[in-house]
């Protein structure tokens, strides 16, 4: 089977993941019992987010170099921070890619703008920030952690390939000493303490980590997948994901949760004490190797629950490139790379699923 770079592997294929339509779902009204409405749409370019301390959500628009508040009831959007590295301007993606807090206080991880992959402009280099976490202080980010000097001073260990040094950071989550970071392209697990000491958690083959939740002390994680060939279909290729778990305590001691999900970008616990995840879909029949980096077709993305014997369940279907998901109060918000946040009730009590559309 051929295995190629994985998703959001390089520069040129990272330009891809830009939509260039912005097809969105709507929420149905036909008596199932999910219920899914359109919140908040047009932001510049959203993947991570998170519910606050006050319960509003808080969402990276990385083409603006900004961090807007959302209100869970309204949808009225206010920007909290500004002033954050923003995309390179050939790359397209880049910038604020997910924020978390601790207490009242928020962090917000930048990946893919910095000098080691891009050089400083001084020296005619196009990099526009450093790659890392920056603390917002007062609505403005000030840098505690330098992932990308970090990681290409301490490159991953494994067969797969790579070429951006500085890796491309996707997620973070919160931790009781400071962060764990997920890096896509060097296949890692990466810590982070307050004061802005780094050090590797946990390092994968090419399985492509995405997001990641930290449950009862076990760390979940949504992972991508490797380019795969699609059996008895050549020149098809696809990216089939899984969600595993390691205990936070021992991170070596990893295992699978589920699998069988098609590119995984996404976990969270969440009502009922389940964990649930996201697929951004599927590729067009006949895609070929070129595929990493892009975005799945518009309208195939999926909101799963995990069940106990490692099968998944489709709550919600049809969505249109979801990157990331948060609850709050039972109540499931859908983060789309197409601008777009969905309110999605119903979660706890869905016995069959619906389409977003």
């Amino acid at each position: 089977m051929d295995m190629t770079k994985p998703l959001w592997a390089g520069a040129a294929a990272l330009a891809l993941l830009l939509p260039g339509a912005t097809t969105a779902a709507s929420g149905p009204d036909d008596g199932l019992p999910i219920k899914a409405h359109l919140l908040a749409s047009g932001l510049a370019g959203s993947i991570g987010g998170t519910v606050g301390p006050d319960g509003a959500l808080y969402v990276p628009q990385f083409a603006l170099g900004e961090i807007t508040r959302i209100d869970t009831e309204t949808g009225a959007m206010t920007t909290f921070a500004s002033g954050l590295p923003q995309p390179i301007s050939f790359v397209g993606l880049g910038g604020a890619f997910d924020v978390a807090f601790a207490g009242t206080t928020a962090y917000v991880l930048v990946a893919l703008v910095g000098p080691e992959d891009f050089g400083p402009p001084a020296l005619g280099g196009f990099s526009t920030g450093s790659s890392g976490i920056y603390r917002i202080d007062g609505g403005t980010p000030t840098l505690i952690a330098d992932l990308g000097a970090f990681s290409a001073a301490h490159p991953p260990t494994g067969t797969f390939d790579y070429f951006l040094q500085g890796g491309v950071q996707y997620a973070m989550e919160g931790v009781a000493d400071g962060f764990l970071v997920t890096d896509g392209h060097h296949n890692r697990i990466l810590h982070v303490d307050f004061s802005g000491g780094i050090s590797v958690v946990k390092q994968f083959g090419n399985v492509v980590p995405s997001g990641l939740d930290v449950f009862r002390g076990q760390v979940f994680l949504a992972e991508i997948g490797a380019i795969t060939e699609i059996p008895g279909s050549p020149g098809s290729y696809q990216a089939i994901g899984e969600v595993t778990a390691f205990d936070l305590g021992d991170p070596m001691d990893a295992g699978p949760v589920a699998g069988g999900i098609s590119m995984a970008v996404d976990v969270q616990s969440g009502p009922g004490d389940s964990l649930y995840a996201l697929g951004q879909g599927t590729w067009p029949p006949g895609a070929g190797p070129d595929a990493a980096g892009a975005p799945a077709l518009p309208d195939t993305g999926q909101l799963l629950r995990i069940n106990r014997d490692g099968s998944s369940s489709v709550l919600l279907d049809g969505i249109n490139l979801p990157t990331s998901l948060h609850f709050a109060g039972g109540i499931a918000y859908v983060v789309t790379l197409s601008g777009d946040v969905w309110k999605v009730r119903g979660i706890s009590g869905a016995a069959r699923s619906a389409h977003a559309r």
